[in-house]
């Protein structure tokens, strides 16, 4: 094989050769044969690209340079479809859907792309003939840093299967400079860093500089009368800001239909003060530039401070106001006519972030483009839905009044107007209980004034969703209780989905050539068609071939693992894997204090037939999350003592790998053996995670909370392994205490496993770093870990019992892989589209 001076891609062994071809021979399955042509022109559009825009020479380009010059000629090959698709969407006069989220974990985009348009393997070839590795492109390109967890990689998803379905849509965020962080685990502690993910440019993105809109902060409002004598409000901010924007390209299955991610990035409207700047006050000159740039700077700013609630809430607004005045603009395009803004156009607010949206769209209408109040109100309720992804009182988020007034004066003004409408409306209804009203009041008088932002949404919305059927049930009967009697039409159900193509042909080759020579290609166009691993889930032959293709997979993240963290784990292990945000609910500790008590009973039991296990932890805590951050360094003590401990005999290993992204994911999942879904029943909205593993041959562990339900639905009982108390009992539980030390005295593992915690077993270096973390679980369990404790080991139990047999094993997990179609992102599409949004697909 050719190779070029300068490069590093020159296949370096034969596990590395092995592994191309591989990956070579899923993609000719899955794909149509390679022309000769395509390979040529594909060879020479990338070198190209290399001489024209990165002006390099092959024999000197580095590693980033083939990466630019592939991602831009992948890039090239889509702007033709993409322009078909906007110049469709305005000769159909299409209705277009706009996806509002703070947060696109979109991942990397050079496979995805490749993989969306069928030019994997012909890219693969042209680069191979260039001495160029592909696999390692892959791994040159950095993760956009979009987003935290769930909720941004859900929008990616769903991103993904709008512009399969051939939806007209564009989704709207902020393009941050760095994020959320980069984490690092320096002795056990999670440390926070910019992520550098546009240092050197970013090559999917087009800089549009012409599409620049004016964002207002403060300033007062100015009451004037029109010519016919009706007043009129004139919001005169106190500062501007400009937003710009950045479109990325979202290609569908087969490249047939690509949508844009639109992203906005903050500008100051006089970057430099040069008077200030001409008389030496060099750093004050740029103070207004500093102070407009921190809005698109970072994901989730610290809110512990008022300056940090006033970023975010600033972060909020840009981003609406933003995507509001454009595609405004699109419509008024379109149409000319304002009126007829619910007729062509939906609007799904992911989540509570982008809920001041509601005020804004009224300022806009009202203000202007002079809608009269009631029409705007009505136009404002038919163009948007709202999707809710929590019972978490902080994630529903509420602003202090004063805050609003000083910040967004005109919308509290129309706030307090739509909440006066509203509650006049209700007594005009009859409704004249005071708890009711003061219930589903925007404004919260208890504890100092602040607006729900959770119920602007949902009285600005026609629909509100839940994302999973347990959790659109609690959403009736918990947060939106009073609302949902007195609209009890409003909330309806759409349980999450993900997109399955990323996370089988991209995340898993050795699976998908499985599937793809089992049941045919077929496949990865209708995910329904996955049933039909049923009839060979007892086959022999086929299990052999499925364990196989696990295997592949486990060793690859063994290597990762070592890599990553220096410990040296065996595949043939049960991989037991928990990777989500960190979170007090998500009860990453109940696995930790578990992990501990199955290390003490492999040191006291040493003549006991354990099965080996690989306990694989990974996730972000807040950077202002102390006991979240304190559980990681727990995981991480933990691991360090029991992977330095002979007695385990290689038993037990644990490892946390640091900075969890999409790519990392990509890795995980399909290596997974079983499935951490471990939340506190109740408190999980769906989670996507569950889905992903299940789809990837993974057994769930799991409560009774959020999608696991209906999981366990689809894959039945005898393939997943559910414990701990249901939502209901939760409740129940709660109302009589949440002080543990009744339930720790009746269980002697989680006693004898707090006591090694709080001793210092683990941190011999402070003994007493956990005391705080043991006795806020002995006297204020509120998430009911040691509740769940003992079920969850019995259970852990029933997991080694039914590893045992591998058979059986096999057999779950083929199961899990057929029969979890229900859950792809195309579905929940579909749904929001005939239901909520009414275009037609």
């Amino acid at each position: 094989m050719p190779a070029l001076r300068g490069t590093a891609f020159v296949f370096e062994n034969g596990a590395a050769r092995r592994r191309s071809l591989e990956r070579k021979t899923v993609l000719n399955v899955i794909t149509p044969p390679v022309h000769a042509a395509t390979v040529a022109a594909l060879k020479e559009e990338v070198l190209h690209r290399l001489t024209f825009t990165i002006c390099k020479d092959a024999a000197a380009a580095s590693p980033r340079d083939w990466f630019v010059a592939t991602a831009l000629a992948a890039r090239d090959r889509v702007v033709e479809s993409w322009l078909a698709s906007t110049k469709r969407n305005y000769s159909e006069d299409r209705r277009r859907v706009y996806y509002l989220s703070l947060e696109f974990l979109i991942g990397r985009l050079l496979i995805d792309t490749l993989t969306n348009l069928g030019l994997t393997g012909a890219m693969r070839e042209a680069l191979t003939e260039l001495g160029v590795d592909l696999d390692r492109l892959r791994d040159v390109e950095p993760d956009a840093a979009l987003g935290n967890g769930g909720l941004g990689r859900l929008a990616a998803c769903f991103m993904d299967s709008m512009a399969t379905l051939e939806i007209a849509a564009c989704g709207y965020g902020i393009r941050y400079d760095h994020g959320l962080f980069r984490q690092t685990i320096k002795d056990g502690w999670q440390h926070e860093y910019p992520e550098d993910w546009l240092s050197f440019g970013n090559p999917w993105e087009f800089p549009r500089p012409e599409i620049t809109y004016d964002i207002g902060f403060g300033g007062h409002v100015e009451t004037t009368r029109l010519p016919d004598g009706a007043a009129a409000h004139v919001w005169r901010p106190g500062e501007t800001i400009v937003a710009v924007a950045y479109d990325t390209p979202v290609v569908g299955w087969r490249g047939k239909h690509v949508n844009t991610l639109r992203l906005w990035s903050a500008r100051a409207l006089d970057p430099l003060r040069l008077d200030a700047f001409n008389q030496g006050d060099h750093v004050g000159a740029l103070t207004e530039q500093v102070r407009a740039e921190a809005i698109s700077k970072i994901l989730y700013p610290s809110d512990a401070t008022p300056a940090g609630q006033e970023l975010r809430l600033r972060q909020e607004y840009f981003f609406v106001s933003a995507s509001l005045q454009d595609l405004i603009r699109r419509h008024m395009k379109q149409t000319g006519d304002i009126a007829k803004l619910a007729e062509k156009t939906a609007i799904q607010l992911n989540d509570t972030h982008p809920a001041i949206g509601v005020a804004e769209l009224m300022r806009l209408l009202v203000d202007v483009h002079g809608v009269e109040w009631k029409e705007a109100w009505k136009i404002t309720q038919a163009t948007f839905a709202y999707t809710n992804h929590t019972l978490l009182p902080e994630a529903l988020e509420t602003w202090p009044v004063w805050l609003m007034e000083k910040l967004l004066p005109r919308h509290m003004q129309i706030i307090y107007l739509i909440n006066a409408m509203h509650l006049d409306g209700l007594r005009e209804k009859g409704v004249a209980d005071s708890g009711v009203l003061s219930s589903v009041s925007l404004i919260d008088e208890h504890n100092g004034r602040h607006v729900r932002m959770g119920h602007l949404a949902f009285l600005g919305s026609h629909k509100v969703n839940g994302v999973s059927a347990l959790h659109s049930e609690l959403v009736k009967e918990t947060v939106f209780k009073d609302f949902h009697r007195l609209s009890p039409d409003r909330i309806v159900n759409k349980t999450n989905g993900v997109t399955f193509r990323r996370w089988l042909l991209e995340a898993n080759p050795p699976l998908s050539r499985l599937l793809a020579q089992t049941i045919g290609t077929s496949v990865f166009d209708d995910t329904t068609l996955l049933n039909k691993l049923d009839a060979f889930a007892d086959d022999p032959n086929f299990q052999s071939r499925f364990a196989a293709a696990k295997r592949e997979n486990k060793e690859r993240l063994a290597t990762k693992i070592f890599e990553s963290v220096g410990v040296r784990v065996d595949p043939d292990a049960l991989f037991d894997v928990q990777i989500k945000r960190i979170h007090e609910y998500k009860r990453q500790l109940l696995n930790v204090l578990e992990t501990v008590a199955r290390y003490l009973g492999i040191k006291s039991q040493p003549s006991r037939d354990f099965v080996p296990r690989v306990k694989i932890f990974a996730g972000k805590a807040a950077a202002s999350y102390h006991q979240a951050k304190l559980i990681i360094k727990l995981a991480n003590d933990v691991a360090s003592v029991v992977n330095a401990d002979a007695a385990t005999r290689d038993l037990l290993k644990i490892v946390f790998l640091p900075n969890y992204n999409v790519s990392l994911a990509e890795v995980i999942i399909p290596a997974a053996d079983l499935s951490e879904q471990i939340s506190t029943a109740g408190m999980e909205a769906s989670g996507t995670g569950n889905m992903k593993f299940a789809l990837n041959g993974a057994l769930t562990i799991g409560t009774l909370d959020g999608a696991n339900v209906e999981i366990k639905e689809h894959v039945g009982d005898d393939n997943i392994f559910i414990f701990g108390l249901t939502a209901q009992q939760v409740a129940e539980s709660r109302a009589r205490g949440i002080d543990a030390r009744e339930t720790i005295a009746a269980s002697p593992r989680l006693a004898e496993a707090l006591q090694a915690v709080a001793s210092g077993m683990f941190s011999p270096d402070d003994p007493h770093r956990y005391a705080q973390l043991v006795d806020t679980l002995t006297y204020y369990d509120h998430f009911l870990i040691t509740k769940d404790f003992d079920s969850y080991c019995e259970t852990q139990r029933k997991v080694d019992a039914r590893w045992r047999d591998q058979k059986a094993w096999r057999r779950s997990a083929i199961l899990n892989t057929a029969r979890v179609a229900w859950f792809s992102s195309d579905r929940t599409i579909r749904e929001y589209a005939e239901e909520i949004w009414k275009v037609e697909v």
